[in-house]
Order: structure tokens, then C-alpha cells, then sequence
């Protein structure tokens, strides 16, 4: 399995010896340091990525010599993974891009292949010239900057989307989108155990839309908290964040943070002033 760029291509090869060395707990060559056995989320992250590699098989069978590229992206990428709530995001770059009949026939034989795994398949997909697909603005970024490749035949990139673009895009749909589901949330009297992913969800996105809504950047949860740690917007509890992902972390049920609901309107409230304050 081959990176893109150095960093990516570095960070390949420590993961390889790591899995090598971790059971004999073993010194890295080169390096007097033992490293610990691997997280319960790096084992999941690990069988995920096994997952995704098994069905390159599927993506180049469907597509042939339209396919230009198979990749990695989101947590399974840029770190963070979480075996209870992360998605398996591949991204897969064909001539004239994916038919939806297509998709649906991956989706299938993902979901046959792995009865884990499959149903958490989330497909990025573009044409060469990224002029069509279900490519957002950030996670374009995300493609360009720290992509691992499981494919290549060629690599093309899309245009880098500007930091007025992903504004543009954040306060639109996915902040509405947001607020929403914080405000629904709010109000529930209890919660359902179909809408734990999502109530997690809606208590982490300030950090994630407040760091990329700054910097431009695609984050993991653990980098957007982080920021926020130093350039938290005004009226923004970053407490009950630091609460939900202390939750993913430990790969648990949101129930015990359900009172934290009350907290989600002043949430929106504050993401709502930091896109003001930009306009």
C-alpha cells in the first residue's frame, strides 16, 4: 500500500513495522524505543483498511480501465478512527465518474464481504476533472492533502477549494443541516438508541465546523478540540465537546451525556456569530 507524499508514505511505513513488532514488543530497527500493543481502535482501523484494500477487487470489476484511482480518506486517513462511530470513506476517481447503479453494486458486495464493515462504507467519487461526483469542498482537501492510496492508474486532483469556498459551503447546508438535528435534540425527551451516532455527532460538529470554518482545513475530532482548547469563539462550551469525545474515545454509548442537550442551542448560537463575524 503506497501514500501520497512523504509524510503520508512515512507514516505508512510505521504502521507496518508497528504491526510487525507489536507482539513481540520488539525496538522498532533503528530505534531503542518498544512500542506498546495496538488500541482497540487500531486493530479496528487496521481490519477496516483490510476491508477497504479486499475491495479494490470490486471497484476495478465494475469500472475496468475507467478507474484511476482508489483511496482512503477521512479518519482511516488522517487519524482518529474510531471502531464504533468512524465510517470506512473510500474515494475512487473514474474518466467519466460512477453510475449510481454502480455504486449500489459495490455497496452489495461491500456489505457481503464484510458484514462489519460493509454497511460503513461511505464512497467519495468523482470524473477526472472533478466536475461531477459526491466530492464535498473539505473533503477535497482531505483527498489532496492526505490520501492513502489503495489503487493508481493515474493521479489527477481538483482545483484546492479556497478558504471563502469552504465558508461558503459550511454555512450552507451543512451548518443548516446542523443546527437542526442540535435543535431537535434539544427538545427530545428521550433518546433513541438509532440516533446515538448522531447525538454524539451533533455535540462534536462545533469543533469540527469551527476548525475548518477558520483554518480551511479537513481535522480529525481530536485536532478540531484541540483548537479549540486555544481559539474557542465566544460563547462556545467547549466542556461538553471535550465530554463527547472523551465518549468516541472510549468507543461508548452517548447516554450518560444526554443532558448535555441543553447546552446545543447556545452552540448554534455561537457557530451562528462566528459566521457572522466573517461576512
Amino acid at each position: 500500500m503506497l501514500s501520497h507524499g512523504k509524510g503520508g508514505l512515512d507514516r505508512c511505513i510505521f504502521f507496518v513495522q508497528r504491526a510487525l513488532y507489536t507482539r513481540s514488543h520488539l525496538p522498532l530497527p533503528g530505534n531503542n524505543q518498544t512500542i506498546p500493543p495496538m488500541s482497540p481502535d487500531e486493530t479496528a482501523g487496521n481490519a477496516a483498511a483490510d476491508f477497504a484494500r479486499s475491495l479494490v477487487a470490486n471497484w476495478q470489476t465494475a469500472l475496468g480501465s475507467e478507474l484511476l484511482g482508489v483511496y482512503l480518506i477521512g479518519s482511516l486517513a488522517h487519524g482518529g478512527f474510531s471502531r464504533h462511530y468512524s465510517d470506512v470513506d473510500m474515494a475512487v476517481i473514474a474518466d467519466a465518474g460512477l453510475r449510481g447503479e454502480t455504486i449500489d453494486r459495490v455497496r452489495a458486495e461491500a456489505a457481503a464481504l464484510s458484514p462489519e464493515w460493509g454497511p460503513k462504507l461511505s464512497v467519495f467519487w468523482a470524473d477526472r476533472r472533478f466536475a461531477s461526483g459526491r466530492f464535498p469542498p473539505l473533503d477535497r482537501i482531505d483527498y489532496i492533502e492526505r490520501p492513502v492510496v489503495l489503487s493508481e492508474r493515474e493521479r489527477v486532483e481538483p482545483v484546492r477549494p479556497t478558504l471563502q469556498e469552504i465558508r461558503a459551503y459550511l454555512r450552507a447546508a451543512p451548518f443548516a443541516d446542523w443546527a437542526e438535528r442540535a435543535r431537535a435534540f434539544a427538545t427530545a425527551a428521550a433518546l433513541e438508541p438509532k440516533d446515538r451516532k448522531p447525538y454524539l455527532r451533533a455535540l462534536l460538529y462545533p469543533a469540527r465546523f469551527c476548525y475548518a470554518y477558520t483554518t480551511g482545513r479537513m481535522g480529525s475530532n481530536d485536532d478540531a478540540v484541540g483548537f479549540l482548547r486555544e481559539r474557542a469563539p465566544a460563547g462556545l462550551d467547549v466542556a461538553s465537546i471535550e465530554q463527547a469525545l472523551a465518549c468516541r474515545r472510549a468507543a461508548a454509548d452517548p447516554d450518560p451525556l444526554f443532558a448535555l442537550r441543553a447546552v446545543l442551542p447556545a452552540q448554534v448560537a455561537a457557530c451562528a456569530a462566528l459566521i457572522g463575524s466573517s461576512q
